[in-house]
């Protein structure tokens, strides 16, 4: 896990006395020469982790709590989450307003382990309308909102997914 150096190569090799080792090697610095061919020239400050044993899905869960530490906030009363997935395979990469200002709820996640996964998005609101996007929020289909305000998804490997749902007046 780093915190945004450039580049990283892990890679299996055959030891010479037998045996399997792994290879782990991190490009800290990029180098270019251009268009600032000093740009890299300074100090630089990165963090990394090495977690032994890990899968894929554990990377993915423990670099995001790596990069994005969660945070202590002083409530008046008990948060309920905006939504919940019921597939630990799909991350929830950003929930925010819609651009267009009418209330709408954006989310958008992806299939992070390299398969196929469906789930369903349990939102916390009542959702009247809800919708597939492209990334700049522009509609592409409709979708079934079911009992409770659950959309189901179906994501191919590594699928980018804009979700809007627009909350009941």
């Amino acid at each position: 896990m780093n915190d945004g150096i450039y580049g990283h190569e892990v890679a299996a090799m055959e030891r010479a006395g037998g045996g399997r080792a792994t290879l782990a090697r991190l490009s800290i610095i990029r180098s270019p020469s251009f268009p600032d061919p000093r740009g890299e020239n300074g100090v630089h400050h990165f963090r990394y982790a090495v977690l032994p044993g890990a899968t894929v899905a554990d990377a993915v869960r423990y670099g995001y709590h790596f990069n994005l530490p969660l945070r202590a906030a002083l409530a008046e009363r008990e948060v309920e989450p905006l939504l919940a997935l019921d597939n630990d395979a799909v991350v929830v990469e950003a929930v925010k307003a819609a651009d267009d200002r009418s209330g709408a709820v954006v989310v958008r996640c992806y299939e992070s382990l390299g398969g196929r996964a469906t789930t369903t998005v349990k939102a916390n609101f009542a959702v009247s309308r809800a919708s597939l996007t492209d990334l700049l929020e522009r509609h592409l289909v409709d979708l079934d909102v079911g009992p409770g305000s659950v959309v189901s998804l179906q994501l191919r490997p590594f699928q980018v997914v804009t979700l809007r749902l627009s909350p009941e007046k």
